[in-house]
């Protein structure tokens, strides 16, 4: 079962949502993620995000089943977006259902800090200023503009 994907478009929470319905389940945590007009003191104009698609699902799908397992969660579920995102659009969200709060909220913390550290996906952001740097999953900065 894939429990992580990207997409290209923007995410219908609510269909996100509904994949975790589960009969047992008394709690639901989630995580979204924005895009934000700054970063390190410097003004952002917008956010590029690429991704090695293959190893990203791979690498997310194995995530989310750890998460499931090691938090005894009845879901657990991720989108990533890629492309070019504009300030305040959804980059990512995290979406987990348990039959407890404690599960819920601890496995979902759990995944969008491994999905940040493990999961290949860059980010490009863009300043308002006309330069540029690529971010990688450890958000370490590159300087692009030498």
């Amino acid at each position: 079962m894939m429990r992580f994907r990207l997409s290209d478009t923007p995410l219908d929470i609510g269909t996100e949502r509904r994949a975790l319905d589960h009969a047992a389940a008394g709690a639901y945590a989630s995580f979204e993620g924005w895009v934000r007009d700054h970063n390190e003191g410097r003004a952002v104009q917008r956010l590029d995000y690429q991704a090695y698609a293959a190893l990203a699902a791979s690498e997310g799908d194995a995530i989310l089943d750890e998460a499931v397992a090691r938090f005894a969660v009845r879901e657990a579920r991720c989108v990533h977006r890629v492309g070019s995102l504009a300030i305040g659009d959804l980059a990512v969200w995290v979406g987990v259902s348990a039959d407890h709060r404690d599960a819920a909220f601890s496995a979902c913390r759990w995944i969008i800090d491994e999905v940040k550290r493990r999961v290949p996906i860059w980010k490009n952001e863009h300043y308002l200023d006309g330069e540029s740097g690529w971010l990688h999953p450890d958000n370490t900065p590159v300087d692009t503009t030498t």
